[in-house]
């Protein structure tokens, strides 16, 4: 059983991480963007709160990404544990998380970051906003991303780092050595915390 949080820049390889790790661990990938396109297709009233946000270009709420999380958490496929993906990104999400691993006498086992120096995930970037046509992928808008994913998310990681359950791996290695090097990390983690 493992209970994972995965994180790490945009472009750092955390969606390829988060894939191969949920099938390894026979763990369910829970990512915010497949939740909300899940809540928005399916009309739930979650999804029709979410859809009124981001309809006019706002970014949803946490209480109701936390209450889609909630629901989440709690469907059975996540018994043997799941990986979150996406969530939480600031630290109120994370206190959010928090309360409900804790309203069900739960906790993360390990925080995975995948890191990527700027200059790479920039050029990586670029490089998928050429091959799939998508203009607004600039280097200025990519470099933006990066100084908000380090000012809301950074402070997170860190938080998790001081609870001693934090793994970090570098995200440009080798695919395979990078999910070896995760997988390793994460029994290393949760050994010392059973302890």
């Amino acid at each position: 059983m493992t209970r994972l949080l995965i994180a790490g820049p945009p472009g750092s390889g955390k969606g390829t991480q988060a894939h191969r790790l949920s099938e390894k661990l026979g763990i369910p990938e829970i990512s915010t963007g497949d939740m909300f396109r899940s809540h928005l297709s399916d009309q739930t009233p979650l999804g029709n709160q979410a859809k009124k946000y981001l309809d006019a270009g706002d970014l949803v709420p946490d209480h109701i990404t936390t209450a889609m999380v909630r629901e989440r958490l709690q469907q059975d496929d996540t018994g043997n544990g799941f990986l979150l993906d996406g969530y939480p990104r600031t630290l109120s999400q994370m206190e959010n998380l928090d309360g409900i691993l804790e309203s069900s006498g739960k906790t993360l086992d390990a925080v995975l970051e995948v890191t990527a120096d700027d200059d790479e995930i920039v050029r990586r970037l670029l490089l998928r906003s050429r091959a799939e046509g998508r203009s607004d992928d600039t280097e200025s808008v990519i470099r933006h991303r990066l100084q908000l994913y380090r000012e809301e998310t950074q402070p997170v990681i860190a938080r998790y780092g001081r609870r001693g359950i934090l793994v970090s791996v570098d995200g440009t290695a080798d695919v395979d050595h990078v999910t070896a090097s995760a997988l390793k990390g994460i029994e290393t983690v949760k050994a010392r915390t059973a302890t």
